[in-house]
């Protein structure tokens, strides 16, 4: 952790764990949130095992990765080298990720909540691992404004202002790609019109902020 670091790391700590909880990652993922000119992000280990000590400091212009940072860590320097509005990223690998993903290439919402993840989810086709900054800077090109990517074959990455609302879009994100594949199945589905997705995005501080609450509550209890 970078020495003047205020103390986030209670905070990352628990969107760790749980987005361990959640089961939205295995032995891989990460969580990570911008300070200053640095990036703090959990190291190569499993997200339930995060503690505040074993978190990394990585500058955002950095050019190599320093020891324990994960190797896909290219892709939140990315995230928060394109978008300024984005204070906290989390990378994991939702199962339905991979499904909805393989079947298309945008993800548009079909319920009010899917549309805090953007006017639609877009699926980046590339599966390789993000272990180099170009990979990982493509990969941010597809995701644009939105504030979620599908990675084909590659599971996931949401954004927000906090760990806690990038931690809440990823379980969005999960029901999302789940409701997608069951709409593909029953036929011809009906999309949030442009206006709908714009009056829940204008909602979404505060609906994030008690879905966060609600998923610390039940993983913890």
């Amino acid at each position: 952790m970078t020495p003047d670091a205020p103390n986030f790391g209670e905070d990352m700590v628990t969107a760790a764990r749980v987005l361990a909880a959640l089961g939205m990652v295995t032995a891989f993922g990460h969580v990570s949130v911008r300070h200053a000119d640095h990036v703090l992000i959990t190291p190569a280990i499993d997200l339930a095992e995060a503690t505040p000590d074993t978190l990394v400091g990585i500058p955002l212009d950095a050019r190599t990765l320093p020891a324990g940072a994960p190797g896909e860590a290219w892709v939140h320097l990315a995230v928060y080298r394109a978008r300024p509005d984005v204070d906290a990223v989390a990378r994991a690998i939702p199962e339905s990720a991979f499904a909805a993903g393989s079947v298309t290439s945008r993800i548009p919402p079909l319920h009010g909540q899917g549309a805090m993840l953007g006017e639609a989810v877009p699926v980046h086709d590339d599966a390789r691992l993000m272990r180099s900054a170009a990979i990982a800077e493509a990969a941010v090109r597809t995701l644009g404004k939105a504030d979620a990517l599908v990675l084909r074959g590659n599971g996931a990455v949401t954004t927000g202002c906090s760990p806690g609302h990038a931690v809440a879009r990823m379980w969005l994100l999960d029901v999302t790609c789940r409701l997608h594949l069951a709409a593909r199945q029953a036929g011809a589905s009906r999309p949030l019109t442009p206006d709908e997705i714009a009056s829940w995005r204008a909602a979404a501080p505060p609906l994030l902020d008690r879905l966060w609450a609600h998923l610390r509550r039940t993983t913890e209890s």
